[in-house]
């Protein structure tokens, strides 16, 4: 692989993992799936218990009317509750229902189990690169999210 093709081959072999995990752990869903940007949006909600609206479309890189087009959803599939902030009566606060807690715990153990069985059938020296990546990887994400906030 040389200098010129890199960015391009590593992109495609990262949305390439994304899609198909994506749709593996679709399979057997006994529910209704849920979207990609809701689930980001449940995540987002999970680790920041509380985020308004506004915070989350900034958070996600989203319009704010697409946000909340998403929470309408699924504060209507029982998936989050709206929560008047105390400190600004004005603005809303997110909060996970046990219903979507309970969803994600399901689908973050299916996703562990699915990578792990994979993963153990790479040989020793791809497990190796892998981990070995992981840190240059969290950076590139960081990069690109501070790059998303400047513009």
């Amino acid at each position: 692989m040389d200098e010129e093709t890199f960015p391009e081959e590593l992109a495609d072999a990262l949305v390439g993992v994304q899609r198909l995990l994506r749709r593996r752990l679709r399979a057997g869903l006994t529910v209704p799936r849920l979207r990609g940007a809701e689930v980001e949006l449940l995540r987002l909600v999970e680790s920041r218990p509380g985020i308004r609206v506004s915070d989350a479309a900034k958070e996600l890189f989203l319009a704010g009317n697409s946000v909340s087009t998403l929470v309408n959803q699924l504060v209507k599939d029982g998936h989050l509750v709206r929560e008047t902030d105390p400190a600004d009566r004005r603005a809303v606060r997110l909060l996970l229902t046990e219903k979507a807690e309970t969803r994600l715990r399901d689908w973050k153990q299916r996703r562990v189990a699915l990578v792990t069985r994979h993963v153990a059938r790479l040989d020793a020296a791809d497990q190796e690169a892998l981990r070995a990546a992981l840190p240059a990887l969290r950076a590139l994400a960081v990069d690109l999210h501070e790059e998303a906030e400047r513009t």
